[in-house]
């Protein structure tokens, strides 16, 4: 035992000897020193292999070589091996840790690099207490030393659970010794789309259909999108048929990258459409994200104007096809460094967007929005480590599950360059989950499909989430937050309104439902049953909760100023005749009488209450009762 504890205390002694030693660069073997001359000249030419290995070389020659043992380590952390670069550093260190001072800064960083934010913000503490320190120095350690406190003040929110960042790569069907980025899909993930980088840095623009046991070859997508050779940035709408990407067709549009928009047809995509001056400049304009409504564009430009470089800008599509001007997305959210890459999610109120002027990890991060009530952004809020790094992280997509996030990244499994990889959010990270409602508007006496305007609201709130037009064939799709009601409406000029509530606060996410509608062409005794009436028990008083479909029918009126209607009242076999005749009658005066409250003319709303006279259901089931417990409006003039 004793033994032991002299060798122990015989190490200890000499690792201080070492330690306290000042290393001397004009005592280093010259045969080293000329090798090492060399190691420098790769380095600095980015050759970082070569120059590591006439690094290792000059060490063979003399083996206390501080000055080669830090090199090495400052090419690794170049290279951002941090692991090694770590071992290096503290190698040095311990044969000359009054030499190693100024080497603290880099090691710091190289720390940050592993997630060892404890570790780094002590050493560049230590970093700051050298007297005499350059004011560029300092300048580049506080603001380190900031990256390291919002690093630790984050971990203690969100504590990082070890194995919990597993990012996938999407193999060998997507991934190639080329490049891959900029994913989107579409909102059942059936479709992906991206950008590889080919030849001559061209990049062009592939797809993959998902199946049950993976992603399809990807090929190059359909069309003649890919004989243009200077695009990029690419974004998928949630229904397939739209596609916004970044341009430069020299000549062709307002200078610089512009924005496109191209349709998918039976023969492939279509020629691209300039989106026009309110969107585009002569500067530069990228990174298009679309709402899952189609009707809000979130891109990011560098025009003047703005808060820094590059900022995030929104443009609204009009019912004419026309894009509003540009608005930028203001100072809360814009700094004075680039603010790019923006990607709103399938929930509608999730934005995801790569900044390098909020308060991070170094370098540009990944953050993200919530849309709150009045459609006001929240704060921007850091995605946190390991998501973002001291490296810049570059752009996010999200799948409508709202745990499944995919990017691109060179990471030690990567099949060459950029690869495609996806790994689960952390909760703190994710966005509403959703579900989605499709189907197709048509006539409902020809059956042709209609473009009509589909809008949605929150129940709860009154507040419309989403307004849509449908396509020339009247499909739509809308995808909404899961966990709230919906009341979902449909209008289109000379037709009846379609209403009705969608009651999916307890459904699960990623469920999807098919409504197919067809609306009544306006014409003299065509009845429509108003679903969303309510009246307080027994009663003819009206519930505040049919404000919303009562204020429809007033609209329809207001549209159609000649139509002429009847509110009609029935009710179900329970009670007396004579006073479920009443009681209808009253409940169906109340809604005229709300109508009329409006100020529309008295003679172009009458009503009538039809008791039980009328069913449409077997009151014999209470579903049956509650069927024929209703209001309609029955056209009478024109």
């Amino acid at each position: 035992m004793m033994k032991h504890t002299t060798w122990a205390c015989v190490a200890l002694l000499w690792a201080n000897l070492l330690a306290a030693q000042w290393y001397n660069p004009d005592k280093v073997n010259r045969k080293a020193q000329m090798v090492y001359s060399s190691a420098v000249d790769e380095l600095r030419a980015g050759a970082w292999n070569n120059g590591k290995q006439l690094m290792r070389a000059a060490l063979k020659i003399d083996s206390r070589f501080v000055d080669a043992w830090l090199s090495l380590g400052g090419a690794c952390g170049q290279m951002k091996q941090y692991d090694s670069a770590v071992y290096f550093y503290e190698y040095s260190r311990g044969l000359d840790s009054v030499y190693f001072r100024n080497f603290l800064l880099p090691y710091s960083i190289n720390l940050a690099g592993l997630g060892r934010f404890g570790d780094a913000n002590t050493s560049i503490a230590q970093f700051l207490a050298i007297p005499n320190l350059d004011n560029r120095s300092k300048k580049a350690a506080e603001y380190r030393k900031d990256c390291y406190a919002f690093a630790l003040d984050f971990e203690k929110k969100h504590p990082y659970v070890a194995g919990s960042f597993n990012p996938n790569n999407l193999g060998d069907s997507i991934n190639t010794p080329r490049s891959e980025y900029y994913p989107s899909f579409t909102i059942d993930d059936s479709l992906l789309v991206f950008t590889r980088r080919v030849d001559g840095g061209r990049e062009d623009f592939y797809r993959a259909a998902l199946t049950a046991v993976g992603y399809t070859k990807a090929t190059p997508v359909e069309g003649q999108l890919n004989t243009m050779p200077f695009k990029g940035a690419i974004n998928l709408s949630q229904d397939g048929d739209w596609m916004f990407f970044a341009g430069d067709f020299g000549g062709q549009g307002y200078g610089n990258f512009d924005i496109y928009l191209t349709y998918a047809t039976p023969q492939g995509w279509s020629e691209p459409y300039n989106l026009g001056a309110n969107v585009n400049t002569e500067f530069w304009e990228s990174g298009p994200s679309l709402s899952p409504d189609k009707r809000t564009l979130y891109f990011s430009s560098d025009r003047p104007g703005g808060y820094g470089g590059k900022d995030l800008y929104t443009s609204i599509l009009l019912p004419n096809g026309q894009w509003t001007p540009a608005e930028n997305m203001g100072p809360a959210i814009n700094t004075t460094a680039d603010d790019l890459a923006p990607f709103i999610h399938a929930d509608n109120q999730t934005l995801y967007f790569t900044s390098g002027g909020h308060p991070g990890y170094g370098g540009s991060d990944i953050y993200l929005l919530r849309k709150g009530p009045g459609g006001q952004w929240s704060m921007p809020e850091n995605l946190g480590y390991p998501i973002n790094t001291i490296e810049d992280d570059g752009s996010l997509a999200v799948a409508s599950d709202g745990q499944t996030a995919f990017f691109a990244s060179a990471r030690a499994d990567s099949r060459g360059g950029l690869d495609l990889y996806r790994f689960l959010l952390p909760k703190y990270a994710s966005p509403a989950k959703t579900l989605w409602i499709k189907g197709t508007v048509s006539d409902a006496k020809t059956g042709k499909g209609l473009p009509s305007s589909v809008e949605l609201k929150d129940i709860g709130t009154g507040e419309v989430l989403q307004k849509i037009t449908t396509d020339e064939k009247g499909f739509y799709l809308v995808t909404l937050p899961v966990g709230k009601d919906y009341s979902f409406t449909i209008n289109r000029t000379g037709y009846l309104y379609y209403s009705q509530q969608f009651l999916l606060a307890g459904q699960p996410p990623d469920s999807t439902y098919r409504k197919d509608i067809a609306l009544q062409p306006i014409a003299v005794n065509t009845t429509m049953e108003l679903k969303n009436i309510l009246f307080e028990t027994n009663s003819f008083k009206l519930k505040s909760s049919s404000n919303s479909e009562l204020d429809k029918l007033v609209q329809l009126l207001i549209d159609n100023s000649t139509l002429k209607v009847q509110i009609a009242g029935h009710t179900d076999n329970i009670g007396k005749p004579a006073d479920n005749m009443l009681l209808s009658t009253n409940r169906a005066k109340a809604v005229a009488d709300y109508v009329i409250g409006k100020g529309l003319a008295k003679e172009r709303i009458t009503y009538k209450g039809y008791g039980i006279t009328k069913p449409i259901a077997d009151n014999n089931t209470e579903a049956g009762r509650a069927r024929n417990r209703r209001t309609e409006m029955m056209v009478v003039g024109l």
